[in-house]
């Protein structure tokens, strides 16, 4: 996704003169576009996140619109403190972007991995967190974002294009629809691209809707939380089941007094074999795999 948010930044750069991008020393070979057009409005603060966030707060008090950018665990691990005290307590316009959330730095490690990026952030004061699923969310979601002027997180990985006929239902996408389903997918995040893998298999074929949740915390509109009722619900995410979608569509179920038959989360599980490999590998290990995910569906047919 950094291909579509790199074309997308430049437009709204060019566009909007209170638009400032400052990166964490990263970014080569890939914003290079951004810098020619913002020229000193493009800033490279240095292996320095702290500060980083520390001066767009600044910037974002006299005005400015300010995206800051280095890979996930780094934009929000590093500098949480500023973000929640310097931003988040004072509501000011500063963009927090990820790259490679979840698994998706692989064999670099838990140190290159985000896997509870979204817990940290979305529980935070006047905070939105988005999270495409496919390449060609980033763009409106950035526009959105500049648009929201409020503190934000927008964490990219890789996916695909959006499957056609998709709808938006508050914080969700419709994007597989069944005339008769038998139980519904939410997908957080890139992942759901081994849903639509899974889904390809000859048992599940028309079986099941599926959704993506498109940012956090949740707006789940009453009618949609009502289809699901009591149905198979599973929830697909590369990050930690605890302060995830899981936990918290959960929490918007009960609110609205909605029970599901069977609430089923796959999850980042970290590490259980101590070992690292690459972003598939992680997903195997964690259950989030398209075969485990056929798996789990069968199960729900029995």
């Amino acid at each position: 996704m950094r291909k579509e948010f790199a074309a997308a930044i430049e437009k709204i750069g060019r566009e909007d003169d209170k638009v400032v991008f400052i990166t964490g020393d990263l970014g080569y070979a890939a914003l290079e576009n951004v810098a020619d057009a913002l020229g000193p409005r493009f800033i490279n603060a240095g292996v320095a996140e702290q500060n980083m966030v520390g001066v767009a707060a600044g910037m974002a008090y006299k005005g400015y619109k300010v995206f800051c950018y280095s890979i996930a665990p780094f934009v929000v691990y590093r500098c949480l403190e500023q973000f929640r005290n310097d931003v988040c307590l004072h509501r000011m316009p500063v963009f927090l972007v990820g790259n490679g959330g979840g698994y998706g730095y692989g064999i670099m490690g838990s140190t290159h991995h985000a896997i509870e990026d979204l817990a940290c952030l979305s529980s935070l004061q006047n905070v939105n967190t988005y999270i495409p699923a496919f390449a060609d969310e980033v763009s409106p979601m950035l526009h959105q974002i500049v648009a929201e002027a409020r503190p934000t997180y927008l964490r990219l990985g890789a996916g695909p294009s959006t499957p056609d006929g998709s709808e938006v239902h508050g914080s969700f996408k419709h994007i597989v629809r069944s005339s008769a389903p038998v139980g519904t997918v939410v997908a957080l995040g890139p992942v759901a691209a081994n849903v639509l893998t899974a889904l390809q298999d000859e048992l599940l074929t028309g079986q099941f809707d599926v959704f993506t949740a498109t940012n956090l915390p949740l707006d789940l509109p009453a009618d949609l939380a009502h289809r699901w009722a009591g149905k198979p619900l599973l929830v697909v995410e590369e990050h930690v089941s605890i302060g995830g979608l899981a936990q918290q569509l959960s929490v918007k179920l009960l609110t609205d007094g909605v029970a599901p038959s069977h609430f089923v989360s796959l999850s980042a599980q970290g590490y259980p074999n101590g070992v690292y490999g690459d972003q598939k590998y992680h997903q195997q290990l964690s259950g989030l795999d398209p075969a485990n995910i056929v798996r789990q569906l069968a199960s729900f047919m029995n």
